[in-house]
Formats: structure tokens, C-alpha cells, sequence
């Protein structure tokens, strides 16, 4: 079990070793980066958008219902979905649906490339088949993770606001009062570090997983599912840790 561990962890420290090389066309990487872009950021926008409002909706409605004693302020409950947004909620839930989606994406993408021997082809040419084809990937959910998190908080809190608006749980000057009452920056900030360490593990492991395939369709599919459960796990890892080292 070490030792496999330990191979894997090897073999990943190579690929991230080799995929940091100066790009041979900077346009045709740049193109492939824009790509990247669409797939990760705008395609995904959809669904980060409807998990987003529905959360912030659930939450209002679960935190008025166990803060049922008269003694609390309504107020509270908008900076209980403010912070619960910032802090965990957005980054990590929207993460782990993220390692879902663009996962195996990721991972199938590569594996199929790799068993239809595409990645031998580039390389016979001379293409740096990591810069091209994991490079791009990597910086492209390294900036698009981020952006995707900063419009989940928003709409996480907007749907906190249109829950809280309709079911009568507070008005609209309480929950403006509780959203700005005891806001603290620094929670941003680390809401911004949590997304840029998940957006390297969503875009990573799985072009790790895919990269090294063997087999055929079969083994494609074992890769893309080992991905998403991996990353998941890191993701949860990195949460923990990033929580004790910054808070």
C-alpha cells in the first residue's frame, strides 16, 4: 500500500516536473488555454449557480429554524449564511462538484488520447505532450476556480436573501443588518486560498490519472471514477489542513 503510494506520488512529482517548460507556439498553447477556459470556467457556470442558490436557500431556512430562541437576533442569521458561504460552504461543496465535473472530464480526456496513442503522435513530433496538454489545464482552473467561487458566495448569499424574503424569516433591513454586521476580510482571503489549492487538485489529479492510462475503454472509466474519489479526498485533506493553518 506505501509503496503504491509512493509510486504514484513519484510518477505525479515527474508529470508536474515536466509540464513546467517554456511553451514551443506560444499561440497554439494559448489557444489551447482559452479552451481550457470555456471548458472549466463558462460550462461549469450552470451548475455552480443553481447548487449555489439552493444552498444559500437551505441554509437561511435549516439556521432560522434551530435559532429559535427569542433572546437571538434576526440579524444573526444573515451573518451565519454569510460566513458559512464564505468560509466553507462555496469553496469546498462547490469543489467537490467541480472534481465531479471537470475530473473526469479531465482524466477521459487524456485516457482517451493515451489509448488512441494521440499522446505517442504528438510525441513523436518533439510536443512537450505535458506542457500542451496538462499545462493548459492547470492554469486555466487555477484562474477559473477562483472566479467560480467568488460568484458562488454571491449568489449562496443572494438566495440566503430571497429565502429569508419570502418565507418571512426576516425582512430585508435585518438581513442587509446581519450581512454587514461583523464582516472580517480576512474570511475572503482565505475563502481565495482554499480555491486556488482545490482548482490545482481538480486539474492535477485527474490529468494524472488520465495521462498514465493503460488499457483500453474499460480501464478509461476506472481512471476517471479513481480520479474523482481521489480528489475528493484531497480536497477534504486540504480543507482540514488549510483550516487549521489559517484560522
Amino acid at each position: 500500500m506505501i509503496k503504491k503510494f509512493l509510486d504514484h506520488l513519484g510518477r505525479f512529482t515527474l508529470m508536474l516536473k515536466e509540464t513546467i517548460n517554456k511553451p514551443e507556439n506560444g499561440k497554439v498553447y494559448w489557444i489551447e488555454f482559452m479552451e481550457q477556459c470555456n471548458d472549466i470556467g463558462i460550462r461549469s457556470l450552470p451548475i455552480v449557480l443553481i447548487i449555489s442558490v439552493f444552498l444559500g436557500m437551505v441554509l437561511t431556512v435549516q439556521t432560522a429554524y434551530q435559532l429559535v430562541s427569542p433572546l437571538v437576533p434576526k440579524p444573526v442569521i444573515a451573518g451565519i449564511v454569510r460566513d458559512s458561504a464564505i468560509l466553507e460552504l462555496s469553496p469546498t461543496v462547490i469543489c467537490v462538484v467541480l472534481a465531479g465535473v471537470v475530473g473526469s472530464k479531465i482524466a477521459s480526456e487524456l485516457g482517451n488520447m493515451r489509448v488512441s496513442e494521440q499522446i505517442d503522435a504528438l510525441e513523436i513530433m518533439g510536443i512537450n505532450t505535458r506542457t500542451y496538454l496538462v499545462l493548459p489545464k492547470i492554469l486555466a482552473a487555477i484562474i477559473m476556480v477562483p472566479c467560480l467561487i467568488i460568484i458562488s458566495i454571491a449568489v449562496t448569499i443572494w438566495g440566503g436573501y430571497i429565502a429569508g424574503m419570502f418565507s418571512s424569516i426576516l425582512s430585508r433591513d435585518q438581513f442587509e443588518q446581519g450581512l454587514v454586521s461583523g464582516f472580517l476580510p480576512y474570511n475572503l482571503f482565505f475563502a481565495m486560498a482554499k480555491a486556488f489549492v482545490f482548482a490545482f487538485i481538480i486539474s492535477s489529479v485527474p490529468a494524472y490519472y488520465g495521462y498514465y492510462v493503460q488499457g483500453g475503454a474499460l480501464e478509461i472509466g476506472r481512471a476517471s471514477t479513481t480520479s474523482v474519489v481521489v480528489s475528493c479526498i484531497l480536497i477534504l485533506f486540504a480543507d482540514y489542513g488549510l483550516t487549521v493553518l489559517l484560522l
